[in-house]
């Protein structure tokens, strides 16, 4: 796929929203194609983002997505590249885009993308893994913090006008990091990073996955890689970063906080759907687990009468971990580097398989 001297260029279309917007894409992929004549067009979404995923629209092979196919039909039309965010695209979309051979997608899966009817049409689809891995990586820590230190609660009352000093009883008051056992369930790209992060403050790290080796960094760093089982009776706060998969929803259920320490925390920075809820309330309500921080629910959003968002004992926030604007320049440059990679006739970095 090139374009030469005369011909028509190439179109790169893309559709951003109000984070990942479309002028950051274009002008990282200027930059990367400064020697290549391209034309691009722009389509951004409505903000606030209302997502949707099969639950809305079980008819829809595709996840996590903004609108229906059928409203980027006209605007695939005549694209020979498209860079998403969260379009849905389908195998009806492809047939409204008879030029397309690269699809980019700015988020870590192309879960909005129907990929089997991708490769049927010999279509090249990348993605940008790791691209706000350390957004949610600093985002856990600062939740572990603010829960473990009363911060939200403390600003609450200090905003109220009450100036609680309850917050400085010992019965009231939190742990430090140095003192707690840390475990961390998925050891990727998020999982990694959090550790490292962690470990200037002294605390105890545990690994669970089953997938991922220690390196020898690790192992000198006094990380220990334990059984899944293990972890949860050992630690003293644990957080969660697997990827979501047939095996990994509901992997913390009622059987697994029953069975983590008196007095433990759970901190949730991945996707809700790994999370018993009900079973972390009953947990906090009884007071078996401290507290937790939460960053993801399921379902999303949460009814605004869910009793667990009433709870003392947890800092909330609305999805917002990954929400950095590093990570929107570093899925830009990402996704502009490999499609100035297919241009050139190479492998792309990341691929989708």
């Amino acid at each position: 796929m090139d374009t030469t001297d005369g011909a028509k260029p190439l179109t790169i279309g893309i559709i951003g929203d109000g984070f990942m917007q479309p002028q950051f894409f274009e002008e990282a992929l200027r930059q990367r194609l400064a020697d290549r004549q391209m034309a691009y067009k722009h389509m951004q979404l409505d903000w606030p983002l209302k997502v949707q995923s099969t639950k809305h629209d079980p008819n829809l092979p595709v996840a996590e997505f903004v609108g229906r196919p059928e409203d980027y039909f006209d605007f695939l039309a005549d694209l020979d590249i498209l860079v998403t965010h969260l379009a849905p695209i389908t195998a009806d979309s492809l047939a409204y885009a008879p030029n397309l051979k690269i699809i980019a997608v700015s988020r870590g899966g192309p879960v909005n993308i129907e990929m089997p009817a991708a490769r049927e049409r010999g279509i090249t689809v990348v993605n940008t893994p790791g691209r706000n891995a350390s957004a949610v990586a600093e985002f856990t820590v600062a939740s572990l913090l603010a829960e473990t230190r009363n911060l939200i609660r403390g600003h609450l009352s200090v905003a109220s006008g009450e100036f609680r000093r309850e917050f400085y009883h010992y019965d009231h008051t939190g742990p430090e990091l140095c003192e707690l056992t840390v475990g961390i369930i998925g050891y990727g790209d998020i999982g990694t990073r959090v550790a490292r992060l962690l470990q200037p403050f002294g605390c105890k790290i545990l690994v669970a996955d089953p997938f991922k080796q220690l390196t020898e960094e690790d192992r000198a760093a006094g990380i220990e890689k334990v059984e899944f089982d293990e972890l949860l009776r050992q630690s003293d706060v644990v957080t969660l970063h697997p990827r979501v998969t047939p095996q990994t929803k509901g992997m913390i259920g009622r059987a697994q906080i029953e069975s983590m320490k008196p007095g433990a925390y759970i901190v949730n920075t991945t996707r809700g759907q790994v999370l018993d809820y009900a079973a972390l309330y009953d947990a906090l309500k009884s007071g078996h687990l401290r507290g937790a921080a939460l960053d993801t629910f399921d379902p999303e959003p949460p009814p605004a009468d869910w009793p667990l968002l009433k709870l003392p004992n947890v800092t909330l926030s609305p999805h917002i971990a990954g929400a950095s604007r590093f990570s929107i320049t570093k899925a830009a440059t990402m996704i502009a580097e490999d499609i100035g990679l297919i241009l050139e006739g190479k492998e792309p970095r990341y691929p989708t398989k």
